[in-house]
């Protein structure tokens, strides 16, 4: 199981195509925001989560993508999604 720094990490080199600001990406941590810190537009979101499905090998649904808007969000989807595998 990875820690959550490797998530993060992983997670970073993820959403890096879709940030707007440089120095909060800069400063990634569970509680950054996407949409408000890194100022990724919503459809990007998606993108996002098909991407995060793509680099761990997993499946994540509607409810759970939805729920996905900061970095501890994601962690724990990512985690959830990979227990249930």
């Amino acid at each position: 199981m990875q820690t959550n720094e490797e998530l993060i990490t992983r997670l970073k080199a993820i959403v890096k195509p879709y940030i707007q600001d440089e120095q909060a990406f800069e400063n990634v941590n569970e509680n950054t925001d996407f949409i408000k810190d890194l100022k990724i537009n919503s459809a990007n979101l998606v993108d996002i989560a098909l991407d995060v499905e793509e680099a761990y090998d997993i499946e994540i649904d509607n409810a759970s993508m939805e729920r996905m808007l900061t970095v501890s969000a994601a962690i724990d989807i990512i985690r959830q999604k990979l227990a249930e595998k």
